[in-house]
């Protein structure tokens, strides 16, 4: 098992996927993770030397992911909000954001944004 900011990786996970399975982390900035630290994208967790995991990590955590990037979504959710926005008042009633049809298909759209309706 190899240890990356508090998750563990199987061996035989591929690099490129272990790192896109951390939050705010997607494919185009994993893939410059890897060419950042000359890692092939079709690399195994167990193939990386210890040297260039403990690299990993310390490039992870400069990075705003995972409760950081939560956070910042929902900072500009609450900005949105507070300042009377058309975007934000959808956010607190649980409506689709943008532009989609609201007439029959809004379950995922209620589901998804929930807000707390505090303040």
């Amino acid at each position: 098992m190899v240890f990356i900011l508090g998750n563990n990786f199987h061996e035989l996970k591929l690099v490129k996927k272990a790192l896109e399975s951390f939050y705010a982390l997607g494919p185009q900035a994993s893939a410059r993770v890897l060419a950042k630290y000359s890692i092939h994208p079709r690399a195994k967790m167990g193939s990386l030397p210890p040297k260039t995991i403990t690299a990993l990590t310390a490039e992870l955590s400069s990075m705003t992911i995972e409760n950081e990037a939560r956070r910042v979504v929902q900072d500009n959710i609450k900005r949105l909000r507070d300042i009377g926005t058309y975007r934000g008042r959808r956010h607190a009633m649980g409506l689709p954001v943008r532009g989609q049809n609201t007439r029959t298909q809004i379950e995922t759209a209620k589901r998804l944004n929930r807000v707390d309706r505090k303040g």
